[in-house]
């Protein structure tokens, strides 16, 4: 039953002319209508005109509703509804207490986001909390004249409140409906036993959602027509409730299905994407892999190409190597120390070390020759000057046409990828291979002339450089190379040369056998007081250890039943069945006791030596048996076409670490010249076999105490162009002489007056000595400019005189840290040369030291050798005084 009817339709009498007409004539028809009271009349009327108020209020929000009505009478509708609207709600709408906040549309609507079928229960709680926080405070706590309760989520239509409520809004019942029992549905959901209604706030409500997008209110929208709603929302708010409400059981069942066909399914979507990732990861990795199966195929067919093409190109220098060495040719010198990445990683001051060899330019001195020297590092002007003015001399009057143009005949290059590795420790020859505008630039220099390459330590990437400048190398193949400048290789070839080598056993690299090794040795070598273990790839002898046979317990009871047996029986097995067992029980404690390093920088102690010495192997050595030893190094070509030549011998002087040398005497005075070139030669001639090129031997001299005789055995051997061959071109270079074999003198031609009796005579040459010192270190040198280095010494007189072919020539090796330099000492005899050596090395530390700050450096140890050299010439000078006498 309507009360009025809808305002769309509703035609106001013209002679109406206010709202207090309108209402009088509404309350007027409303007692007819109804038959009410007078008391019960003003209920309705006000309802029914909340009611028109809110239609209004709506049409005038949205004039589409009224196209159907004509334009003349909508517009004095227009004008009479305004004024309707004024007076209702002037009239009609209460006005809020003071203190109390107004409810308004906005707030409820700015709420309604929410669905009223949200299954999920912690959302729902969430969600009621929150709106519990807002609407406490945006809820009007005023009374209303339509108020009714919901019991348990049934209204009771019976009910007094609830009669009054339907009977007052009867007119938009029809948007009330849907509402209630949206929120009785609610109610009963979460099992809400009382719920206190608002209805004037409900029916304003529903109709403002009518004109809305949403036929149904929202969950919060719901909850703000309650009176006692923060009770409400305390209840919906525990965990659970919603299952104890309508079909509570069954929404808990569901949300339990949910939640495991959720888990069910993200599991097998996890189990998925597993598997996923793992075909990516094996696809990509499978990709990769054969990727690097295919550049590595490439590679190994690219380096055999470049070996191929060594061996072809090795053939041709062979077969022309007289004449390649009578005519004019280009060296180009490549001081590349080609390391395992272990060993490169490990070295300090790599790049220096690999530019020591930079007096290689002294090979100039031919007038045949050009070099073109790669260097490992940019050098300043001041070492490029110093190089410069030492080879314009070359022993010779500066006015010849041939020292003039020394100078033109030498280029030092570096290649540019030296800066973009710099502390990556790359061999000289990797660099050169990634550098390939040098490359370019040596093609340039070297095309239509006769070229080879003088490497250095073997690597691979020497066989690629030599392969893009399609030039020759002098030298062995790498694997070649690598295979016999182990120590074992070394063996080795003295074994097949047929020279003494000291009593030992190679390619050791287990410990028991190690333990049986040495328990061998020591049985048959009884009189051997010092074992040495040094490993395979070792360079120098820095990568040694030892050990004195006076620590082991054994060792006494051991020479007592040598003393017993005599020498004769003693070579049986029976008898040294029991030393040798004794040593193999006493040898794993003794070693570990007593065993230590050569070089401590280099490994701490035994153990971690001992890792080292197995995982590449080594050798078991014994020491000479005697106080004095002397060492020497011969340095030799093994020409392509067959021939031997001798190109430097000196005896070893030795720093802190015994057995590396930091320098050496030049001739050699230990053995015999005929000596030294019987054994040269035959070690030479058992290398030809395998490769040709430069070779190292080292030696060792020693009298032997029981029969007082000299021997000399070969512990030595390296493939490679050695630093003391490189000093001896410098040494040459200087003084323009030459070294005589079969003498074993150093030769050099003197102009002067002094020596013109000389010139006239048979022999215009005199006799040289020298001491070289090469790898001469002292930290405080850093402090000084190379300039004012060398103006420092020429005050103290440290020079060379280039007319009595006498004095000291430094060589120069980096511009940066300046920390190494290398130095020769030139005399009339060896002791003079020996003592000139000393004294500049304690006057330049004096000179760059103070009290405070003595540096780190190695003159001291040197010093001391030297020291101990002239004692040993100055008894020997001694004892051939006596010999006469007697």
């Amino acid at each position: 039953m309507e009360f009025f009817p809808s305002s769309g339709n509703v035609k106001h009498p013209r002679n109406i002319s206010g709202p207090v007409e309108i209402l009088q004539d509404t309350e007027a028809k409303g007692k007819r209508f109804l038959n009410l009271p007078d008391d019960d009349l003003e209920p309705a009327v006000q309802a029914s005109l909340l009611c028109m108020s809110v239609q209004h209020k709506i049409m005038s929000l949205h004039p589409r509703k009224n196209l159907h009505t004509s334009k003349r009478e909508s517009d004095s509708i227009s004008d009479k509804e305004s004024k309707w609207q004024m007076d209702s709600e002037s009239s009609c709408v209460r006005k809020p207490r003071e203190g109390h906040p107004v409810w308004t549309s906005s707030s409820t609507h700015s709420k309604a986001s929410e669905s009223m079928d949200q299954r999920d229960m912690q959302a729902t709680t969430s969600f009621f909390t929150k709106g519990s926080q807002k609407q406490s405070v945006e809820v009007s706590v005023s009374t209303t004249k339509y108020p009714f309760t919901i019991m348990k989520g049934q209204i009771d239509p019976m009910a007094r409140d609830f009669s009054h409520f339907k009977h007052s809004f009867s007119v938009c019942w029809s948007s009330v409906v849907d509402a209630l029992e949206a929120l009785n549905k609610l109610l009963r959901d979460f099992a809400v036993p009382l719920a206190k209604v608002n209805g004037e706030r409900l029916v304003e409500l529903c109709l403002k959602s009518d004109c809305g997008w949403r036929k149904t209110p929202s969950v919060a929208v719901l909850f703000s027509v309650l009176e006692n709603q923060e009770e409400v929302l305390g209840l919906v708010s525990r965990p659970g409730q919603r299952y104890r409400g309508e079909r509570g059981t069954e929404t808990a069942a569901i949300c339990i299905q949910s939640c495991w066909r959720r888990y069910l399914a993200r599991t097998a979507y996890m189990c998925h994407c597993r598997r996923r990732w793992a075909v990516q990861v094996i696809s990509l990795s499978w990709a990769m892999h054969a990727q690097r199966c295919c550049v590595k195929r490439a590679l190994q067919a690219r380096r055999f190409s470049q070996l191929e093409n060594y061996r072809s190109r090795a053939q041709h220098l062979a077969a022309n190597w007289k004449h390649i060495r009578s005519s004019k040719r280009t060296i180009i010198h490549i001081p590349s120390l080609g390391y395992s990445k272990r060993q490169r990683l490990n070295t300090r001051r790599y790049d220096i070390l690999q530019n020591i060899q930079i007096s290689r330019l002294c090979d100039v001195r031919d007038e045949n020759v050009e070099v073109i020297y790669i260097c490992p590092m940019h050098l300043g002007e001041d070492i490029l000057q110093c190089y410069t003015s030492l080879q314009k001399c070359n022993g010779a009057d500066t006015r010849t046409s041939q020292a003039s143009s020394c100078n033109r005949r030498f280029i030092i290059l570096t290649p540019e990828a030296v800066d973009h590795f710099p502390t990556h420790n790359m061999c000289l020859s990797t660099l050169l291979k990634y550098s390939p505008r040098t490359l370019k630039r040596i093609k340039h220099l070297i095309q239509g002339k006769q070229a080879y390459i003088v490497g250095r330590v073997g690597h691979v990437d020497d066989l690629a450089v030599a392969d893009e400048l399609d030039v020759p190398i002098l030298g062995p193949e790498p694997a070649v190379s690598q295979l016999h400048s182990t120590k074992s290789g070394g063996r080795r070839i003295f074994s097949v040369a047929g020279v003494d080598v000291p009593p030992g056993q190679g390619d050791v690299y287990s410990l028991d056998q190690l333990y049986e090794t040495l328990a061998e040795l020591m049985t048959l070598n009884i009189h051997m007081q010092r074992w040495l273990f040094k490993i395979n790839l070792q360079r120098g002898g820095c990568d040694t250890a030892y050990c004195d046979v006076c620590h082991l317990s054994c060792y006494n009871w051991a020479l007592q039943r040598y003393r017993r047996y005599g020498p004769d029986l003693w070579s049986s097995k029976w008898v040294q069945e029991s030393v040798l067992h004794r040593y193999l029980d006493d040898i794993p404690e003794w070693l570990a006791h007593y065993a230590q390093p050569a070089k401590t920088s280099r490994f701490l102690n035994w153990s971690s030596f001992l890792k080292t010495f197995l995982r590449q192997g080594g050798v078991v050595e014994a020491h000479p048996p005697s106080a004095s030893v002397t060492y020497l190094t011969v340095d030799i070509l093994l020409e392509p076409s067959g021939e031997v030549t001798m190109l430097s011998c000196g005896d070893q002087l030795h720093g802190s670490c015994f057995p590396d040398a930091v320098g050496s005497t030049v001739p050699q005075t230990s053995v015999h010249p005929d000596t030294l070139h019987s054994i040269c030669m035959r070690v030479a001639q058992s290398c030809q076999q395998h490769f040709v090129g430069y070779i190292s031997v080292g030696l060792a001299t020693f009298v032997d105490h029981s029969t007082m005789e000299q021997k000399v055995w070969a512990f030595n051997l390296d493939i490679a162009y050695s630093d003391q061959l490189a000093m001896t071109q410098m040494l040459l270079m200087t003084t323009g002489g030459t070294l005589n074999w079969h003498t074993g003198c150093l030769e050099v031609p003197v102009k002067g007056k002094c020596f013109e009796q000389q010139a006239a005579a048979e022999h215009p040459v005199v006799t040289r000595y020298a001491v070289i010192g090469i790898h001469l270190f002292h930290s405080n040198l850093s402090m000084l400019y190379h300039n004012v280095f060398l103006k420092v010494c020429k005050v103290h007189g440290i020079e060379f005189n280039k007319k009595q072919k006498q004095g000291t020539v430094f060589a120069l090796y980096d511009t940066s840290e300046r920390c190494s330099i290398g130095m020769i000492a030139i005399s009339e005899d060896l002791q003079g040369a020996l003592v000139t050596f000393a004294q500049n090395l304690s006057v330049i530390h004096q000179e760059i030291s103070s009290s405070k700050k003595q540096g780190e450096t190695n003159f001291k140890e040197l010093i001391r050798a030297v020291k101990d050299v002239l004692q040993m010439i100055i008894q020997n000078k001694n004892q051939l005084k006596e010999k006469p006498a007697a």
